[in-house]
């Protein structure tokens, strides 16, 4: 068994000089399954092509980030949804609700959000929803479609335990980043109170990098020490923690095993 990154932008795009380094460090580090979320229609091309380069180790997802989202968001939506049926696409993301820097759109994301649910829904696909500032939003979205198999992983969790445990009763699973590694992060906390069976394992590479290269470049090699900062937790093995995280990750995205 090895590791599974659920959410890192490792393509060309984000890495234009290392790109074939940064995914052979990853699988040398036993991280052998890494899952590509999308941006906007400009990001399909080199997702295509990182994962048709290494078809058995990345795996693309399609969707509209909340942020990309803009006046032109029908035409973006209609550009991403000709790739969704492709049959190398694992999931719909990544999707969702930002309101940190710009509340500017709020009404589109929300169309755009869910949208693209719908999209998930009528794949049955699984998604990767990133939310910042946004989770009251999001979750009324969510409500709409109550009683409907919602699958899927809210990326680089960012709320507390009342949004966790809401996001877990219906089925998500909460993406824990480097982020749990810093000394002062209140996510060690949260994680210990939700318990490792309903946490996937992610770097939202080349983001957030954990301890000790905090602020510097970040890539999917960096799995382990996410996975090390969590055995300490939890107070088990970091074999353990691959174990579980990596059956969560094969629930959430069957197409990858």
């Amino acid at each position: 068994m090895s590791y599974i990154d659920t959410h890192s932008h490792l393509y060309p795009e984000y890495y234009p000089l290392n790109f074939d380094e940064a995914v052979i460090r990853a699988i040398n580090a036993d991280v052998t399954k890494i899952i590509l979320p999308c941006v906007s229609s400009e990001t399909v091309s080199d997702l295509f092509l990182a994962s048709e380069k290494y078809p058995n180790h990345l795996f693309p997802l399609i969707g509209l980030h909340p942020t990309d989202v803009k006046e032109n968001y029908l035409s973006e939506l209609a550009l991403l949804e000709k790739y969704i049926s492709n049959p190398t696409v694992v999931g719909i993301g990544e999707i969702g609700i930002d309101l940190y820097h710009d509340k500017t759109f709020v009404d589109l994301q929300i169309k755009a959000f869910e949208t693209q649910i719908q999209w998930a829904l009528d794949l049955q696909l699984p998604m990767s929803i990133h939310v910042r500032d946004g989770f009251s939003e999001a979750f009324q979205v969510i409500k709409q479609f109550n009683h409907q198999p919602l699958s899927g992983v809210f990326h680089c969790f960012s709320g507390g335990i009342q949004e966790a445990k809401w996001l877990i009763e219906r089925g998500f699973y909460l993406g824990i980043t480097g982020v749990v590694t810093f000394k002062k992060s209140k996510l060690q906390e949260l994680v210990k109170e939700v318990g490792l069976d309903h946490l996937v394992l992610e770097t939202d590479a080349p983001f957030l990098a954990p301890d000790p290269y905090r602020g510097k470049q970040n890539e999917s090699s960096y799995i382990p020490l996410i996975a090390k900062k969590l055995a300490e937790i939890f107070e088990i093995s970091t074999d353990e923690v691959m174990k579980i995280t990596t059956q969560n990750a094969e629930k959430v995205f069957p197409k990858i095993v």
